[in-house]
């Protein structure tokens, strides 16, 4: 079996089929693709695989185009970019597969079955077999008479590739040595009867075509690599192929209980969690620990660290789970990391989603989230958790409320004294300063009535910012200014 070498340039592809929403399991796959291409200088080709009428749309397609650029994973050849092996979307290509299939034919590496699937069952139980083996090679070796009988009955033929009559063995690149025995996989269908060819073909082929030097997919399609190495072998022998690539079966993302991690799982749906207020930064960087790491005591790095310490064979072959607490945190880090303008950038799309600010803000309220970001950054998981921790800012202070239950627990009557002292000691003040107001509400409440920070402030920045949680109180109240600080500590009063 020839494979490429290390002077062949590396040619890897990312070949989705447009079907539903883009799911973070598929995403990996592109990213450890993209990774791979990167750290060897090579290229991606990014193809699209879409023959299956009933199930793939322009919707899904748009959207597996527009998760990648929004994690800006790019691609060397495919849509969008061109490139000399194209079209890269498989509708496209019926005229390429024609024309192999027939070499194909007339070398005899496929050849005509047509026992049916009742057929093939009765064989097998016949002789004693397990009818879930599948096709048993019987129309191998048909004679002209009997293909002819055959057709005068009206039967039309699929088209199978005669297996080799050997064990198929290959070094997968995660998961080391692998063989099939002689006889285990049956001789495949690759052209239905109708002459439509399946994925088995069309898949394969485009990677001959497009010169591809490296599969690298989930463990799910392992069982499927005996054949389409079988596959690349013939159409080495017709002259389509120059090689078969080398393989790397990548562990499955899992969710709970390890379970394989669907479609219809809501942690599989890539949007979800842009909606939420990941940055792109911080997805790529937790989907990359899903079956590699850059160092063991080590789970925060960039794409560039990724792309420089990338290496197919540190893949790990054991089940990556879906771990949405460590995403969450990972993505907090990435925040952090953001500098002020950036985030503000950032934030300013999901503040004005949630009603906090206009669609398009005033160049005062712009100012006022630069002005906070510092000290909401620090807090945030996800983007939109900001709209929670600065709405206080924005909100019309004649219908200012608190959150009920935050106001329910710390509002009531224990909190008028508190509420009384810091009024007046806020009164008091020449300068409406962080440092002042911290001092004055230090001095009254916790010096002056004996309290606890907790029992103490609890009530002030429920008043001030409607919930229990929030920036800096000293720093939100300055931000908040005198007037509407001193007018939500009033109206809070019992």
């Amino acid at each position: 079996m020839s494979t490429p070498d290390a002077t062949t340039p590396v040619r890897a592809r990312f070949c989705p089929s447009p079907t539903g929403t883009p799911h973070v399991g598929l995403i990996r796959t592109a990213l450890f693709n993209w990774a791979f291409a990167r750290h060897t200088g090579g290229k991606l080709v990014f193809r699209i695989e879409d023959t299956d009428a009933a199930r793939d749309s322009e919707e899904s397609y748009a959207a597996i185009l527009d998760g990648l650029r929004w994690l800006g994973i790019d691609w060397d050849e495919g849509p969008e970019v061109g490139g000399e092996f194209g079209p890269y979307r498989q509708s496209l290509r019926a005229d390429k597969y024609a024309e192999v299939i027939a070499k194909l034919t007339e070398a005899g590496e496929l050849y005509e079955s047509y026992s049916s699937n009742e057929e093939v069952e009765a064989r097998r139980k016949a002789a004693g077999q397990d009818p879930k083996l599948g096709y048993d090679n019987h129309d191998r070796d048909l004679t002209d008479e009997q293909r002819a009988a055959f057709r005068a009955d009206g039967r039309e033929p699929v088209l199978r590739l005669r297996m080799p009559d050997r064990a198929i063995a290959f070094t997968d690149l995660v998961r080391g040595d692998i063989s099939f025995p002689a006889g285990s996989v049956p001789d495949p269908v690759l052209v239905r009867a109708n002459g439509q060819p399946l994925y088995t073909l069309v898949n394969p082929v485009d990677d001959a075509l497009m010169r591809i030097t490296h599969v690298l997919r989930g463990e799910d399609l392992l069982p499927s690599t005996p054949r389409q190495i079988a596959l690349y072998e013939a159409l080495q022998r017709v002259g389509v192929a120059e090689f078969t690539p080398h393989f790397g079966h990548m562990p499955l993302v899992r969710g709970e209980g390890n379970k394989k991690l669907s479609k219809r799982d809501p942690q599989s749906n890539l949007f979800a969690y842009r909606e939420r207020g990941f940055v792109p930064e911080g997805m790529l960087n937790y989907l990359a620990l899903l079956g590699w790491s850059i160092a063991e005591d080590r789970d925060i790095f960039s794409m560039a660290e990724m792309v420089e310490a990338f290496d197919i064979g540190r893949v790990s072959a054991n089940p990556a789970r879906f771990d949405l607490k460590k995403a969450e945190a990972i993505n907090a880090e990435h925040l952090r990391a953001l500098d002020t303008g950036d985030f503000v950038r950032r934030v300013l799309p999901y503040l004005s989603a949630a009603g906090v600010l206009p669609a398009e803000p005033t160049a005062d309220q712009v100012a006022t989230v630069d002005a906070i970001a510092p000290l909401v950054r620090e807090r945030l998981v996800v983007l939109s958790d900001a709209a929670g921790m600065v709405g206080f800012l924005f909100a019309d202070d004649a219908g200012f409320t608190p959150e009920a239950d935050a106001a329910a627990k710390n509002l009531g009557p224990d909190a008028e004294p508190v509420l009384t002292a810091g009024i007046a000691a806020l009164d008091a003040l020449s300068e409406w300063t962080t440092p002042a107001i911290e001092e004055a509400l230090k001095t009254a409440l916790i010096d002056g009535l004996g309290l606890k920070p907790r029992k103490a402030f609890a009530p002030v920045r429920v008043a001030v910012t409607g919930r229990t949680v929030s920036p800096p109180l000293y720093e939100s109240m300055e931000l908040l200014g005198r007037d509407r600080t001193m007018g939500r500590l009033r109206k809070a009063l019992p």
